[in-house]
């Protein structure tokens, strides 16, 4: 069942609720009004008769069109019986008073009230008011039948507009697959439809960034295993036709550290280890920063600072922030600087390349973003998650010619307590 038909129906209901309820209300006003203002003259009669009665005053009434005079003694017998079809049965007669009460009778309404002659009653034909209102239901009946078509021809005119953008909307989703994932091209008012088509835009326009950096990650990194394959098996058939070759078997060691270091960064995001597997130790910043430093062959200065964190995944860190910024500007740019900063350790990635581009710089952190410079997207994502970890962060500076990684980690309490 679509939602346009759900609509039309609920809509219908309410209609023909609406509709009867209010063609019920219109026949029970007028009815009351008829019969009100019927009970109103009879009352109002009987109580000028009974007046004239207690006065001694019966020569004087004057019978009218349509209303009838009776008078019963006290037990109930009729003494003046105008019209014998407008006995009134003995029931009625009981609890009547000097204040004029009405009762309803079939074929006729009658206004009773104590005289001293005995018990006085005017009555009146309905008949007139019940051919009235019979030709008040058939009308009202009549109209039930040409506004309720009526009425549903436009519910469902209007469930068809209103439902319209939906379907568009619905239709133009359907047709979205992971190889289409371009925003849904329609136009609405900032309603419920509206917000909503804006959010499925905003995911398909999420979802093809994701693909795309999935993809551009995927090359890139099947790019970084390529090479040292390559370079691996080339040594390996060295190897094998020169067994005792030691400078071969060294890059081949060399080469597959790299690739297993490529892959446990694969890993790491792929499990958040960055953030969680950690095993803390009092960690001499300035021998770890001089060693990675050496590794790279990039210049360093600094001062012996210690922190409490993890040396293998701190040195891993310095490895990407360097790594990144000897690709930028080769390892004669990049310089690494050491220093304390109040009661935090400033360990500073400095190189002279070209910069990165403004509109890059608040993705730089995330998950397979690239730089100019190349690599897999994968090392700053990394560092971050490991200078998190430790209670530190990562911020970045940059301009054409100088780009700057400040890393902040908190001190040993010994360290901060030292002038």
């Amino acid at each position: 069942m679509s939602f346009r038909f759900r609509l039309f129906l609920s809509f219908s209901l309410l209609w023909l609720l609406f509709l009867v309820g209010a063609l019920y209300l219109a026949g029970r006003g007028v009815e009351k009004a008829l019969r009100g203002h019927l009970e109103a003259t009879l009352l109002e009669d009987a109580k000028r008769a009974a007046e004239a009665y207690r006065k001694g005053q019966t020569g004087t009434l004057l019978t009218t069109g349509g209303v009838y005079l009776h008078l019963y003694a006290e037990d109930g017998v009729p003494l003046l019986l105008t019209r014998e079809d407008h006995r009134l049965p003995q029931e009625a007669l009981r609890g009547v008073g000097e204040t004029p009460k009405a009762s309803w009778q079939k074929g006729f309404a009658a206004a009773l009230a104590r005289t001293p002659l005995g018990l006085l009653a005017l009555t009146q034909d309905t008949a007139s008011i019940e051919l009235a209102l019979s030709a008040l239901r058939q009308a009202l009946l009549e109209a039930f039948f040409l506004l309720f078509p009526l009425g549903v021809l436009l519910v469902y005119l209007t469930a068809r507009l209103a439902a319209s953008p939906l379907e568009r909307a619905a239709r133009e989703i359907a047709g979205r697959s992971p190889e289409r994932l371009d925003p849904v091209p329609l136009r609405l008012p900032k309603d419920e439809f509206g917000r909503m088509v804006e959010a499925v835009n905003g995911l398909l326009m999420a979802l093809k960034e994701a693909k795309e950096k999935e993809q551009t990650f995927l090359a890139e990194a099947s790019h970084e295993l390529r090479t040292p394959l390559t370079v691996l098996l080339g040594h390996l058939d060295r190897l094998g036709r020169n067994p005792l070759d030691r400078e071969a078997l060294a890059t081949a060691r060399t080469t597959a550290e790299r690739m297993r270091r490529l892959v446990e960064d694969l890993l790491a995001l792929a499990r958040g280890e960055a953030e969680r597997t950690l095993n803390p130790h009092i960690v001499d910043l300035k021998a770890l920063a001089e060693e990675a430093a050496k590794e790279y062959g990039v210049a360093f200065q600094g001062e012996a600072l210690e922190v409490l964190g993890d040396p293998d995944r701190l040195l891993q860190m310095l490895r990407n922030l360097i790594a990144n910024g000897v690709r930028a500007a080769g390892k004669e740019g990049v310089e690494v600087r050491l220093l304390r900063e109040g009661p935090y350790a400033l360990l500073a990635v400095e190189d002279r390349g070209p910069g990165i581009p403004q509109d890059l710089l608040p993705h730089l952190f995330q998950r397979f973003a690239r730089g100019p410079g190349g690599g897999t997207g994968l090392g700053l994502a990394i560092a971050q998650a490991i200078a998190r970890a430790h209670g530190g962060e990562i911020l970045v500076e940059s301009r054409p010619g100088r780009t700057v990684f400040r890393v902040r980690l908190p001190l040993l309490a010994s360290e901060e307590e030292e002038p």
